[in-house]
């Protein structure tokens, strides 16, 4: 992902749409997700099958050329949930249990999404995304927006006008504010 490898130490501490986060902890957050656990989940691999696996809390951008293994991570990860199988049937994301596998790589693209642009926004960088991608997430957050809210997932939804790109309008169901920016 580029926005990642647009990121460097000297901006680990800034602030971030995600409150409770600076950009340090959002990386790790998302390398561990989508890199580690996300890429698990669609081989159908239980969390921390493999004795070399990392546990949450590792700290991923303490290591040297973090990034580019991220990048690599990432790609295989992508790869996987780009199998048709990887949707069928069930797997897990955590220790929580199994879930439908259609779920679970939802949740997968909505961490690549949502925490992406946070990511963009508090390096001031742009994440594009294309119109299709754009209306799965949208679909999905609609799908899903008050029971993610109740668990403490998404933030109250911030208004964005109907006429705002899909995408903007999914950051908001979301419950972020797509006119956020790392000044404010």
């Amino acid at each position: 992902m580029d926005i990642v490898r647009g990121i460097g130490p000297d901006e680990f501490g800034g602030s971030t749409p995600c409150l409770e986060m600076k950009v340090g902890a959002l990386l790790n957050h998302l390398i561990f997700l989508t890199g580690v656990r996300g890429h698990a989940a669609g081989l159908k691999q239980p969390p921390q099958a493999r004795p070399d696996e990392v546990a949450q809390g590792h700290d991923f951008i303490a290591e040297p050329d973090w990034a580019e293994v991220y990048a690599v991570r990432s790609a295989a990860a992508a790869a996987v949930w780009s199998d048709p199988q990887a949707w069928v049937g069930e797997t897990a994301l955590t220790g929580s249990g199994r879930m439908p596998a259609r779920f679970i790589g939802r949740i997968v693209l909505g961490e690549w999404l949502l925490h992406g642009w946070d990511l963009a926004v508090a390096t001031g960088q742009k994440l594009n995304v294309d119109e299709e991608i754009a209306a799965a997430l949208y679909e999905d957050i609609a799908d899903k927006a008050e029971m993610a809210r109740q668990y403490g997932v998404f933030g109250p939804e911030v208004g964005v006008p109907t006429t705002a790109p899909l995408f903007d309008r999914a950051l908001g169901l979301a419950g972020r504010d797509p006119s956020w920016n790392r000044r404010a």
